[in-house]
């Protein structure tokens, strides 16, 4: 296939004005790529205060509300139904893509089986990386961890951060859960794992590819870069996957996850122990040690998301025809 005919929209959501620089940068990123997007939708998120000010600084883009329940969902949501191109792609409003970033994505569409292609998120920490941190759990921070391929190759899910897929794929399976994701602070998520397996189900010869050279930049605040945030996030990712399970079954929901407990961590955890020893410092035991109790909570969190009387809640999460209808087109 010729990825020269592709085009790409790109979606970026934002929900909060305290953010404003990241996403002034953000968008300038997307600005001066080496292959120009046909488009660029900023959806916010049911702030009017925010809609306004966005739209009289960006005027060569299209600025349009979330016509969804708010959240990062009903964003995307919206950004989707509002999208022309034949690609559409996310970035986050507190990333930075590196100048070549959607001609890498692109790029990975030359297999006609791709549905939908993903790249590294590195973090980029605004007070410097914890020494205590370990880089198996930098999806805590929404970054591409230890244990992720080193080469282009495919996977269960993309990161939301920095995540495409052809448009025609949501035509098929609709959009992202209303229910899911990420609305306002609150750490939780696996909307993309969700759409990725559910994707894959409806067809089964689809490629979900990881594209390394496809780099952005994510911001990380020193408020998560804390221990309260790390627990928290674990034991709301456990959550997550207990939601994820219930609607797509532990089969599919944990495949990279058994991979990940059973090699990733042990490897990482063996390496912190080894690193205090050869560095004569503890931060290496502090990090074999945030494995663990990152492990032990996550795991935690999902024993009681599947366990709970509220598992039964997610119901609402799926419509009764079995449908994930998105907005209605602005055109």
């Amino acid at each position: 296939m010729n990825t020269s005919k592709l085009t790409v929209s790109v979606v970026l959501c934002a929900y909060t004005e305290e953010r404003w620089g990241d996403l002034v940068a953000a968008l300038e990123s997307l600005q001066h790529q080496t292959l120009p997007a046909e488009e660029i939708l900023l959806v916010i998120d049911h702030n009017p205060r925010l809609y306004s000010r966005a739209g009289e600084r960006f005027t060569d883009i299209s600025v349009i509300e979330n016509r969804g329940k708010r959240g990062l969902s009903g964003a995307r949501n919206t950004g989707i139904a509002a999208a022309h191109g034949k690609v559409i792609a996310f970035l986050d409003e507190d990333a930075v893509a590196d100048g070549d970033w959607l001609e890498r994505l692109l790029g990975g569409y030359a297999d006609p089986n791709v549905i939908g292609v993903g790249g590294a998120i590195e973090a980029l920490w605004l007070q410097g990386r914890p020494g205590w941190f370990p880089e198996e759990f930098d999806w805590v921070v929404g970054c591409t961890y230890r244990g992720m391929p080193l080469d282009p190759a495919p996977v269960r899910n993309l990161i939301g951060c920095n995540m495409s897929f052809r448009r025609e794929l949501f035509e098929k399976i609709g959009g992202f859960r209303s229910g899911m994701g990420r609305i306002g602070t609150r750490p939780v998520g696996c909307e993309e794992t969700e759409l990725c397996i559910r994707a894959r189900q409806e067809r089964a010869d689809g490629v979900l590819l990881y594209e390394p050279r496809a780099r952005v930049h994510h911001r990380v605040p020193a408020r998560r870069s804390n221990w309260r945030y790390f627990s928290q996030r674990c034991y709301s990712e456990g959550l997550s996957k207990a939601q994820v399970t219930d609607l797509v079954g532990s089969r599919d929901g944990l495949a990279s996850e058994r991979s990940y407990t059973l090699r990733t961590l042990p490897s990482g955890a063996l390496r912190g122990v080894s690193d205090s020893f050869r560095q004569r410092n503890l931060d290496g035991l502090r990090r074999a040690t945030a494995i663990v109790a990152g492990l032990l909570i996550t795991t935690f969190g999902y024993l009681f998301g599947r366990n709970s009387r509220s598992l039964a809640s997610l119901k609402h999460l799926q419509d009764k025809d079995g449908a994930f209808p998105l907005p209605e087109r602005l055109d």
